[in-house]
């Protein structure tokens, strides 16, 4: 997937938007300020991605080559990854919509269903 293709997916998901932030980074949020991938991460616009992945697969994609902990949030069980990404299209949006999970799942109820992303 292309960084364009990815920012394209990203803003599909229910309730995301964008915004810049850190300079050039694109970062993809819910609920205002609540942050599931950024894209251009620390590259200054080639590309790079990070997101937040289960915290018991965590250590599993850190050992894939080509993903490194995300710096500043792998205590949150973030990944980095550079282009040309070691994942497949597949892969990548499913590993996507579940950072995106990951992230609606720890917002209170109301905001969830204000969002219309309650999962249950």
């Amino acid at each position: 997937m292309t960084p364009s293709q990815i920012a394209a997916f990203c803003l599909q998901l229910p309730g995301a938007r964008e915004d810049l932030k850190w300079g050039s980074n694109r970062v993809f949020s819910v609920a205002g300020n609540k942050m599931f991938a950024i894209l251009d991460f620390l590259d200054e616009g080639r590309g790079g991605l990070a997101f937040k992945v289960d915290s018991d697969l965590f250590l599993g994609y850190v050992d894939r080559p080509g993903i490194s902990p995300a710096p500043y949030l792998a205590r949150a069980h973030w990944i980095a990854l550079q282009r040309p990404y070691p994942m497949g299209a597949e892969e990548l949006r499913a590993a996507l919509t579940r950072s995106h999970q990951l992230v609606v799942a720890r917002l209170p109820k109301r905001l969830r269903l204000g969002l219309l992303l309650d999962p249950a």
